[in-house]
C-alpha cells in the first residue's frame, strides 16, 4: 500500500454512514472550490500576474507567530511563505506530499521515516536538508511562542539526519496524531531565527517571499520563482489590516480588496447573495463555537450550575441568527465527518428552562454576577449578548467583559479568565485525540478552565497512545472523552460554525488547509475582459 494512503487505510473500519458523509463533503468541497473560480476555458492556462489584495482584521504578531488561532494574518504568511512536511487532504485526514515526498511508520508506533524533496531551497537559496527539521522541531517548542501542538512535539525524542535527504523521527510512544503537527508546524530556518522572533526576516521554502510590513497597516509578500512546485501565478499578495468588521465590509464592496474571510455572517451573506462575489466554504477547516467555564470560581464550580448554563442557552438562535445558519447545534466539539463523531450525545443538552431552574435553585442565590469575558472582533460580542440573557431567564446574573482579540488570547493561554468567557476552537478537525491533548480550552494536562481530573487526563492519553486513531481502542477512548465533556462541563459547546470567504469575480482558484488558512499557490486573477 502506498504510504501516503496509511491514514486512509486506518479509517476504512468506519460505517457506511460516515463513507456517506465524507463522499459528500468532498462533493461540497468541488462545489465550493468550482463556484470559487473564475471560470476557464478547457485546456486554457491560468492568467499570470496581478497584485492579490487580501483584508485581515488583525495584524502580524511574531510574537505568536506559530500559536494557530492568535492571529489570522499570523497564520496567511506561515501558509504562503512556509512549506509543512506533508499537507492533510481538505476532505479527510489523508496525507499528501509536502516537502516530504513518502513516509513509513513503523509498525510498533514509535517511529516515523520520511523522505525529503532533494530540489528546495530556502527563500536566501540554502538548500533544504534533514537538519532543518530538527532544527525546526526544536525551535517550535523553543518560543517565545506556545504553540497548540508542544506536547506532541515534545514527545519526539530522536532525531536521525544522517542522509540530507531524509530524516527519521523517534517517539517517546505511539502518537496518533503525529501527522497533525506535521501538517501544521512549518519548516523555518534556524539561522535566522532570532530574526523571525522580531519580526524582521521570515525565510521559508514556500511560494511566496516575505516583501516587506507596515506594522497595523499591511503585509507584501511577493512570488518565489524558485519554488521548487513551480512559480504561483499570482505576482504579489498585500495583506491588508482593517481591524473594523464594518470597513473592511465597505472596502469589499468599493473595490479595494479582492478577497477576504473576516466578513461577519451577515455581510458575508449581502456580498455573496447581493453583491456579487464570490463565497467560498473551507469544508474541513470548520471551528466551534463555545462557552468556556473555570471551574475554580466559587459558584461555577458546583457542577449543577454548569449543567443549568449548559440546558439554557439557546444553540438554535445563535447559529441560526448570528452565524446566518452556517454551522449546526452540538453537544460535543466533533464536526459531522469526524471519525469520534457522536449523533445521538449531541442531544443531551438542548434548551429547557425548567431543567435549568431546577438546578440553579438546587445549587442556591448567586452572591455576586458572574463575568462573561468576549473579544471585541468579530461577532461575539452579539453571541455574549444573548448568553447573558439566556442566563438571565434562569437566574443567573451575568456581567459582560469586553476583550481585545490579543486579551483574549493572553487570557486563554494563562487560563486567566475569572468567570466565563466565549470564544471559538479549532483542532476537532484534526485527529481526535489532538483535542484533548493540544488544544488550549480542552488539553488535560492543562487547560484555560483549570479543570483536572484523572479519569480525563487517562482517556486524553489512551486516545493519544493508541497508534491507529480509528481502532476501536481509540474510539473508546474518544467515548470516555465525551463522557467527561457532558458529565463535568468545564466547557459548554454552541455548534460547529463554517469559515467561509468573499472572492470578488475576478479571483479564481482558491485554496486553503484545515487550519483555515488560505493557499494562493494556484490562485489567479483573471484580467480585465478576460471571459468569466
Amino acid at each position: 500500500m502506498p504510504a501516503s494512503r496509511l491514514r486512509s487505510a486506518a479509517l476504512a473500519f468506519l460505517s457506511i454512514a460516515l463513507v456517506g458523509i465524507l463522499a459528500g463533503c468532498s462533493s461540497a468541497v468541488a462545489q465550493q472550490q468550482n463556484s470559487s473560480a473564475t471560470s476557464l476555458a478547457p485546456g486554457q492556462a491560468a492568467p499570470r500576474g496581478g497584485d492579490l489584495r487580501v483584508g485581515v482584521l488583525t495584524d502580524l504578531s511574531p510574537k505568536t507567530f506559530l500559536q494557530i488561532g492568535t492571529g489570522a494574518l499570523n497564520g496567511q504568511v506561515v501558509a504562503n511563505v512556509f512549506d509543512t512536511l506533508i499537507r492533510y487532504s481538505r476532505d479527510d485526514l489523508t496525507v499528501e506530499p509536502a516537502l516530504a515526498t513518502h513516509w513509513q511508520l513503523a509498525a510498533d508506533g514509535r517511529s516515523l521515516a520520511l523522505d525529503l524533496r532533494p530540489d528546495v531551497r530556502y527563500h536566501d537559496g540554502r538548500p533544504f536538508v534533514s537538519a532543518d527539521v530538527e532544527s525546526s522541531i526544536k525551535a517550535y517548542l523553543s518560543g517565545p511562542w506556545t504553540p497548540q501542538f508542544k506536547r506532541t512535539a515534545a514527545a519526539i525524542t530522536g532525531f536521525d539526519t544522517t542522509d540530507p535527504h531524509r530524516v527519521v523521527l523517534s517517539f517517546a510512544h505511539p502518537l496518533s496524531n503525529v501527522f497533525d503537527l506535521l501538517d501544521s508546524a512549518p519548516i523555518i530556518d534556524v539561522n535566522t531565527l532570532p530574526e523571525l522572533k522580531a519580526g524582521k526576516v521570515f525565510n521559508g521554502t514556500g511560494p511566496f517571499t516575505f516583501s516587506s510590513w507596515q506594522p497595523n497597516s499591511s503585509v507584501r509578500l511577493v512570488r518565489n520563482e524558485h519554488y521548487w512546485g513551480g512559480p504561483a501565478n499570482l505576482d504579489a499578495i498585500t495583506f491588508t489590516v482593517i481591524p473594523d468588521q464594518q470597513a473592511l465590509y465597505t472596502r469589499m464592496r468599493t473595490g479595494q480588496i479582492d478577497a477576504t474571510q473576516d466578513l461577519n455572517y451577515h455581510d458575508q451573506q449581502l456580498a455573496t447573495s447581493r453583491y456579487g462575489f464570490r463565497e467560498v466554504t473551507f469544508t474541513g477547516g470548520e471551528s466551534q463555537e463555545y462557552v468556556g467555564i473555570n471551574v475554580t470560581n466559587p459558584a461555577l464550580s458546583d457542577v449543577r450550575l454548569r449543567q443549568a448554563i449548559a440546558y439554557a442557552i439557546d444553540r438554535p438562535r445563535i447559529i441560526n441568527d448570528v452565524f446566518r445558519g452556517s454551522g449546526y447545534v452540538v453537544n460535543l466539539p466533533w464536526p459531522k465527518w469526524s471519525p469520534a463523531y457522536f449523533a445521538q450525545a449531541n442531544q443531551t443538552y438542548t434548551r429547557d428552562l425548567a431543567k435549568a431552574r431546577q438546578l440553579v435553585a438546587a445549587h442556591g442565590p448567586i452572591a455576586e454576577p458572574i463575568p462573561l469575558d468576549y473579544s471585541t472582533q468579530g461577532v461575539d460580542r452579539v453571541v455574549a449578548q444573548i448568553v447573558q440573557s439566556n442566563l438571565a431567564d434562569i437566574g443567573v446574573p451575568v456581567v459582560l467583559s469586553p476583550n481585545d482579540q490579543t486579551q483574549q488570547a493572553a487570557k486563554l493561554i494563562g487560563g486567566k479568565f475569572t468567570g466565563l468567557w466565549l470564544l471559538q476552537h479549532g483542532f476537532a478537525q484534526f485527529t481526535p485525540s489532538t483535542l484533548a491533548v493540544s488544544a488550549y480550552p480542552f488539553n488535560a494536562a492543562k487547560n484555560s478552565s483549570n479543570f483536572v481530573d484523572p479519569a480525563y487526563a487517562a482517556a486524553a492519553n489512551a486516545a493519544w497512545t493508541t497508534p491507529d486513531p480509528a481502532s476501536p481502542a481509540a474510539l473508546g477512548a474518544y467515548r470516555q472523552l465525551d463522557d467527561v465533556w457532558l458529565r463535568d462541563l468545564f466547557l459548554v459547546e454552541i455548534g460547529i460554525v463554517f469559515t467561509k470567504a468573499a472572492l470578488a469575480p475576478s479571483v479564481g482558484n482558491v485554496d486553503w488547509d484545515r487550519r483555515g488558512q488560505f493557499h494562493f499557490v494556484n490562485t489567479y486573477l483573471a484580467h480585465q475582459g478576460a471571459d468569466d
